[in-house]
């Protein structure tokens, strides 16, 4: 069973929600000289000029100062927890940064994303969290950037298949 938190349980409660669920992304690489943070929520104004929004928080080691999550249109589903198939989402970035965007289509290898859902009105405190999901797809271009999120497929382990050698299975060759 999920632990949800009072602030989350009162916002389910409400007539009309006061606090709006935020989602926040951490997307880490070994290319990428810092993590690229992204939220779903304009919460508050970080810069003038440039004009930049997003949310503040503590959430994956992120210093609130120095390392907020910047403001994207976005649109995301939770990972799934169906039995038979792996943890997955997609999401949508809308009106990304070009940069930012090349970027996230750039990688060879498997990105690492960590994905939190909190509320506006307390940032720090987690009420979902997925960690470690891979990177799986990036397909659009500038406009629409959508991301295909999940954990890493089975058949891209790097084990060895087994031989049928003498070695490996004695009983066969008796």
């Amino acid at each position: 069973m999920r632990r949800v938190s009072f602030n989350a349980r009162t916002a389910f409660d409400a007539e009309t929600g006061g606090d709006i669920e935020v989602a926040l992304f951490v997307f880490e690489h070994a290319l990428l000289p810092q993590p690229i943070r992204l939220s779903t929520d304009p919460t508050e104004r970080l810069s003038s000029d440039p004009l930049f929004y997003g949310t503040r928080s503590s959430w994956s080691g992120a210093n609130p100062v120095t390392d907020p999550y910047l403001f994207v249109l976005a649109s995301a589903e939770v990972p799934g927890d169906m039995e038979d198939a792996p943890a997955s989402a997609t999401l949508v970035f809308e009106n990304v940064d070009n940069e930012i965007a090349s970027v996230l289509r750039s990688f060879v290898d498997y990105a690492t994303v960590h994905m939190a859902v909190v509320l506006a009105g307390s940032p720090n405190l987690v009420e979902v969290e997925y960690r470690d999901m891979k990177l799986v797809s990036t397909d659009g271009d500038a406009g629409e950037v959508r991301i295909a999120i999940g954990r890493r497929p089975i058949e891209d382990e790097r084990v060895p298949m087994d031989r049928f050698t003498k070695d490996r299975f004695p009983g066969i060759y008796r």
